[in-house]
C-alpha cells in the first residue's frame, strides 16, 4: 500500500473514532447537564447526537427508556424564554422511539402513549395557520391550538402528519405518509390523504376492511345493533337488508311463498269463480234458450202442415 493509502486510511479511522466519541458526548441523557432542562427525562431515556431544534425544555417531559433518535426537534411554545404556565405541554411515555428527522411542535398539548414507535421524519403539532380573513397573509393570522394525543403501543409509518385536533386511539398503524385529522377508535389501521380507517380488528375474526355502509364486514350488521336474543321484526330485517339477508328473504318469498300462494290463489278462487260464475251462466243461458223456444213455438205450429192421422 502507498504511503499515501496508508494516510488517507489511518485519518479515515481517526474521523470515525472522533465521531463516536463526539456522539457519546453529545448524547442528552438524565446525566448529561443537557437532561436537567427538562420537566422530566427518565431513567434510560436519551436525545441522540446530533440533536434537533430542542427548546422549551421546562415543559416537555420523556418516560424511562424512549429512544428520541438523531435530528430530532421538540419544542413547546413559540420561542425560548416564554412562560408557558404551570403545566407540561409535550408528554412522551415510557420505552417510545420516535425516528431521526421528526418533528414534535406542542403548544398546547401532545399526548404520546407509552410504547410508541415512529418511523423517520413523522411530524406532530396540536397548531395550525388559520385563514379566516382572506385579505390578510396566512402567516400574519393567529394560529389555532387543538390537542393531539396518540394511544399507547401505536406505530406511526415514515412520513406521517399528525394534525392538530387528531385522538388516536390504542394499539394503532398510522401507514407512512397520511395525513391525520380526527378521532380514531383502537385497534385501527390508518392511512391515506385524508386519513381514515382501513382496517380495524374485531376480536376472534382478525383485522377486517370497514364496511362500506358503516357495519362489521362479514356481519352485515349494521356497528353497535345487538340482535343476541332480540326477537327479529320486520324493522330488524330492514335494517339488515344491506347485508343480502333482507334481499334473499325477499327473493324466498317471492319465488316460494308468492308461487304458493298464487298456487292456492288459482285453484281456490278460479275454482270457486268457475263453479260460480258457470251456474250463474248456465243458468241464465239455458233461461234465456227456453223463453226462446216457447215464443218460437207457436209460429212454428203455424206454419207446419198438418199431421197425416
Amino acid at each position: 500500500m502507498s504511503l499515501r493509502g496508508v494516510v488517507r486510511r489511518a485519518a479515515g479511522s481517526l474521523v470515525h473514532r472522533l465521531w463516536a466519541a463526539a456522539r457519546e458526548a453529545g448524547t442528552v441523557t438524565p446525566a448529561s447537564p443537557g437532561g436537567y432542562r427538562f420537566r422530566r427525562l427518565g431513567e434510560g431515556a436519551c436525545l441522540s447526537f446530533p440533536v434537533g431544534a430542542i427548546f422549551g425544555e421546562a415543559w416537555i417531559e420523556i418516560g424511562e427508556h424512549s429512544l428520541i433518535g438523531e435530528r430530532v426537534s421538540i419544542s413547546a411554545g413559540m420561542g425560548p424564554g416564554v412562560d408557558l404556565g404551570p403545566d407540561s405541554i409535550v408528554r412522551i411515555g415510557r420505552s417510545c422511539s420516535i425516528g431521526r428527522g421528526s418533528h414534535i411542535v406542542g403548544h398546547q398539548s401532545i399526548d404520546i402513549g407509552d410504547d410508541v414507535f415512529t418511523g423517520p421524519y413523522v411530524y406532530i403539532t396540536d397548531q395550525n395557520h388559520v385563514y379566516d380573513d382572506p385579505e390578510a397573509p396566512i402567516g400574519r393570522q393567529w394560529p389555532r391550538n387543538n390537542p393531539v394525543s396518540i394511544g399507547p403501543g401505536s406505530w406511526l409509518g415514515t412520513g406521517a402528519i399528525i394534525l392538530p385536533g387528531t385522538r388516536i386511539g390504542r394499539q394503532c398503524v398510522v401507514a407512512g405518509g397520511a395525513v391525520v385529522r380526527g378521532e380514531f377508535p383502537d385497534h385501527s389501521v390508518i392511512a391515506g390523504i385524508p386519513a381514515r380507517v382501513v382496517r380495524h380488528y374485531v376480536p376472534g375474526r382478525g383485522w377486517l376492511p370497514p364496511h362500506p355502509d358503516g357495519t362489521d364486514a362479514g356481519t352485515g350488521i349494521a356497528a353497535g345493533v345487538d340482535v343476541t336474543g332480540a326477537d327479529v321484526t320486520s324493522v330488524d330485517v330492514a335494517a339488515v337488508v344491506g347485508t343480502g339477508v333482507g334481499t334473499d328473504l325477499g327473493a324466498n318469498l317471492r319465488s316460494g311463498i308468492g308461487a304458493d300462494a298464487g298456487a292456492d290463489l288459482g285453484s281456490g278462487i278460479g275454482a270457486d269463480l268457475g263453479a260460480g260464475v258457470g251456474a250463474d251462466l248456465d243458468a241464465d243461458i239455458g233461461a234465456d234458450l227456453v223463453n226462446a223456444a216457447e215464443s218460437a213455438g207457436p209460429r212454428a205450429a203455424r206454419g207446419r202442415p198438418p199431421i197425416p192421422e
